[in-house]
């Protein structure tokens, strides 16, 4: 009973994370199962994959209904990833646990250090857009040259943004789909900073475009685990079940963050969870 509470309790703090974040939660889930309460470091990934998937249901419609999400760049990015994460499903059960650890650290360290050097660069103004000289010139004023200039582009756009570099999206979003797959992390740890930092989104859209396609990543590599019998039920019920209730509190409490804090929050969290898992993947 009290092993219970305390997964639900640590659910309810992943949640809330992971929805402020887009992190679907399973960047402390897995730390919390194989560190707090001694779970295998595969099962850990096969309960985390089912609570992302609660967490982004949680989530979801909270970031639609505020029209925060980009569903287009969502569902486009989101075929990639589904397709890593089938990929990665059947590759976990092959690799030691500890190259999965190792790996995990690995990751963790890495995406902090991005996101602190993203921070601490200094924010260029806006420059004023230039003046329609020609028939096509409206229409190209104040264009990013990284900005993919197809029609694509356009379809994914948002309000005072265009994603650009979609083919290194794409190609980013599979590899989130196979480490999802692998480290139980829902791909969000991956596709948030994919989305911010190479496809120019701002924060608070990428975060809940994450939402939105965590659960469809990790409903594609869970079957698998579910399969081979790599998920708990015992431990999965109220971890679950506390995910829930965090993504539910985290989800309504993201507009009102500054971004600032938001980005220092994250890389705080990742620096202590990849120190921790390193340790583990040493012995």
């Amino acid at each position: 009973m009290i092993v219970g509470l305390l997964l639900a309790a640590g659910g309810f703090g992943a949640g809330v994370f992971g929805s402020l974040l887009g992190l679907g939660g399973g960047i402390l889930i897995v730390p919390l199962l194989t560190v707090g309460f001694g779970v295998p470091f595969r099962e850990a990934v096969g309960v985390s994959l089912v609570c992302v998937i609660v967490t982004s249901s949680a989530a979801a419609g909270v970031y639609l209904e505020r029209h925060t999400a980009n569903l287009r760049l969502g569902m486009l990015l989101e075929v990639f990833t589904a397709s890593g994460a089938l990929l990665g499903g059947l590759v976990a059960f092959l690799l030691p646990e500890r190259v999965l650890a190792g790996l995990f650290a690995a990751l963790l360290a890495y995406t902090a250090f991005s996101m602190l050097r993203r921070s601490r660069a200094p924010v260029a103004p806006p420059s004023p857009p230039a003046a329609a000289d020609g028939p096509g010139a409206a229409g190209d004023a104040g264009r990013d040259p990284g900005v993919s200039s197809g029609s694509l582009a356009d379809d994914v756009a948002g309000p005072g943004y265009r994603p650009r570099r979609l083919g290194a999206g794409a190609g980013g979003s599979l590899g989130a789909g196979v480490l999802s797959a692998l480290l139980g992390v829902g791909g969000g740890i991956v596709k948030v900073p994919l989305m911010h930092l190479v496809m120019g989104v701002p924060l608070k859209v990428a975060t809940a475009t994450s939402n939105l396609m965590i659960g469809v990543t990790a409903a594609a590599s869970a079957v698998v685990y579910l399969l081979r019998g790599g998920i708990d039920p015992y431990v999965v019920g109220p971890t679950a079940v506390g995910v829930f209730a965090g993504a539910l509190v985290g989800s309504r409490l993201a507009t009102r963050i500054d971004v600032r804090i938001l980005r220092l929050l994250f890389v705080g969290v990742l620096a202590l969870t990849a120190a921790q898992m390193a340790l583990r993947a040493l012995g």
